[in-house]
Formats: C-alpha cells, sequence, structure tokens
C-alpha cells in the first residue's frame, strides 16, 4: 500500500491539483470556507488555544486561517548569542554533518547542495563540510518560519521542481525529493557565516512566501534569482526569531551552515524529534 500511495505521485498531475486546492484555499467563499476550516481542526486536531485569532469564523480565506499567528509570547526564544534556535514547529526529519557536498535525506537516499541550491557551484561551495538539518512541516503545525539567528539577506533563488509530498513516507522513498521539488532558497550573511534557509514545495502547497518579496510562486515557471545589498537603503537584515516566510498548505525547510558555523546539535534534536519555534537547535562554534 505505501509503495501504491508513492507511486501515485508519480502519475499525478502535481502542479494542476495543487494550483487547484490553491485557487480555493485563497478564495472568501464564505461557509463553505468556514466548514473547510472546522473540518480541518477536528481531522488534524488543531489546538486554536494557541492562535492569536481562535474564531474559525473570524478567517475569510482558508490560507488565512493556515497561515494564522500565534498568541505574543507563546514561543520564546531560548538561549543566547551563542546558539542558534529552532526556526519552526514541526519534526526533525534529518540533522547533521554536510559530508563533502552531499545531504542525507533518509536511509539510501542523499542529494548534493549544488542541486539543493540551484545549481550552482558558487552557492553551493561556502556549505561543503557543513552542517543541515531538514524540518518536516505536518497539517497540524504552525506554518510560519523564522530565523533561527540573525542575518543579512543576499540572494534569493526560485527553482522550479516537482511537487511530491514531502511526508516521512515519501522521503524515504523518492531519490532526491527536497533537490527535485519546487522550492525558494534564500541565502543569508550573519556574524557566524553564511546560512541558507531553503523553504521546499509540496502536493497541495498552493503557494510559498517571504516577508521581503511576498508571494514567490505560484506562479511558476523558469529559475530566477535575485541578489541584495549587504547594507543601506536595499539592505534586509533579519534578527533572531523574526518572520522570514510561509506555507500556504505544509511543507519542509532545510537549513545549511558554513563548515565553522555549528559547534553541535543541541541533546535529543535526532529525527522523529518534535520542533518547536524558540527552543534551542545548536550551538555556534567560538569565534
Amino acid at each position: 500500500m505505501d509503495q501504491l500511495k508513492v507511486k501515485l505521485q508519480y502519475l499525478m498531475p502535481q502542479h494542476g491539483v495543487s494550483r487547484l486546492v490553491g485557487r480555493f484555499a485563497a478564495a472568501k467563499c464564505g461557509k463553505a470556507t468556514t466548514a473547510a476550516i472546522n473540518w480541518f481542526i477536528k481531522q488534524y486536531k488543531i489546538d486554536m488555544d494557541e492562535a492569536l485569532i481562535d474564531d474559525p469564523n473570524q478567517f475569510e480565506t482558508f490560507n488565512d486561517f493556515f497561515t494564522r499567528e500565534l498568541k505574543p509570547g507563546l514561543r520564546p526564544l531560548i538561549g543566547d548569542d551563542s546558539t542558534v534556535i529552532q526556526p519552526v514547529d514541526g519534526r526533525v526529519s534529518q540533522a547533521g554533518p554536510i559530508k563533502v557536498n552531499r545531504i542525507i535525506q533518509a536511509k539510501g537516499h542523499d542529494y548534493t547542495v549544488d542541486t539543493l541550491l540551484g545549481g550552482h557551484a558558487e552557492d553551493a561551495d561556502p556549505f561543503r563540510d557543513g552542517h543541515f538539518t531538514t524540518i518536516y512541516l505536518s497539517p497540524q503545525d504552525y506554518h510560519r518560519i523564522h530565523m533561527p539567528c540573525s542575518g543579512t539577506l543576499r540572494k534569493m533563488i526560485y527553482v522550479p521542481g516537482d511537487l511530491f509530498s514531502v511526508n516521512p513516507l515519501t522521503a524515504e522513498n523518492v531519490p532526491g525529493l527536497f533537490a527535485r521539488n519546487e522550492r525558494v532558497v534564500t541565502i543569508f550573511d550573519t556574524e557566524q557565516g553564511p546560512m541558507a534557509m531553503v523553504l521546499v514545495g509540496a502536493t497541495i502547497v498552493a503557494s510559498i512566501e517571504t516577508v521581503w518579496a511576498g508571494t514567490i510562486t505560484p506562479p511558476t515557471g523558469a529559475m530566477m534569482s535575485w541578489e541584495y545589498p549587504a547594507d543601506g537603503l536595499g539592505a534586509i537584515k533579519l534578527e533572531k526569531g523574526e518572520e522570514m516566510g510561509r506555507f500556504k498548505l505544509g511543507s519542509t525547510i532545510v537549513a545549511c551552515f558554513a563548515p565553522d558555523f555549528i559547534d553541535d546539535f543541541v541533546a535529543g534534536f535526532t529525527p522523529g524529534a518534535q520542533t518547536r519555534l524558540g527552543q534551542m537547535m545548536a550551538l555556534t562554534k567560538a569565534k
């Protein structure tokens, strides 16, 4: 049955289904929208007590509900300048060293940093022999992505691709999953060195957004990239814990860190572990 579920994903019109769902999620459909939200809350056991707006009737679109804000102070930042925080609510898929140029996806599967970041060696070079973590956001999770440390945006790349599911079953069975799905790559300068935050699309992920550019996809098309200044009027600087993007319907983030960035991940930050925004993820190397 599991193999059938995976094979069906190869056959289905991934983009067509995802965009169709996306149109409904973005539409103001009144009672139909409220009914869909209530069904989703019940199906996935959403804890609305955490939401800034906790009444399902107050959301005009399904997307507004799905990207709901948390109540202030609910995810305090833990640690000091020597720590890297968990950027999302979700579960650890993988975490560890980047072995020369390869990132572990699941047992028997890996992919290259070059491919993940869009295929250009100059973008991947700073992360060879560094560290990475992959975190899966399930439907019930909070779907805004925050900065694990303070940084200055230097580059953003839109990479077109497939829209396979990114759940654990698919990750274990689709080769190079996170480097073949549609994604938005963001590369930051930080005090510890370069950091990449990759927002990976998935089946029925109707949209990927960043706080500085709004909706990146849809529409889809050819690969595109944008570069940003380190200083001055056009510089984009984000503090640790500040929101940097969001998914409209769930997906996965892959974070990559330069070799002298991460000293070690904290105890328990291993595949399957629950993550919560603001909790400690790793310690940095002393500079």
